[in-house]
């Protein structure tokens, strides 16, 4: 199937719902910040499958930014480059947030 085919009015409906129940963007919230979302990620891409592309639980609200640069790298490079305002990485696979860190 097309990707483009996937993006329409029932796709455009359930973001728009989705990000009025997920107003903050989940990366920076993480952070403890407050950053309005804008777009609708899959966590796992979903290459055209079906049941993962409706699959909610796959769904995240993101800023444009984390979309267009975070994600896109961790799904390029397998990690993000960058840290939080503590001085922590802000990749969530990077061995101090998975509690191996000093």
């Amino acid at each position: 199937m097309k990707k483009s085919a996937l993006y329409n009015y029932r796709w455009q409906k359930e973001r728009a719902q989705y990000l009025k129940e997920h107003p903050l963007c989940v990366m920076h919230k993480a952070q403890g910040k407050v950053v309005p979302s804008a777009i609708v990620d899959h966590k796992k891409p979903h290459r055209g499958d079906l049941e993962l592309f409706w699959d909610k639980s796959n769904w995240q609200a993101l800023c444009k930014p984390c979309h267009d640069i975070h994600k896109q790298r961790l799904e390029k490079s397998g990690g993000v480059i960058g840290c939080s305002d503590a001085g922590l990485p802000i990749d969530p696979h990077h061995h101090w947030n998975k509690g191996g860190g000093a």
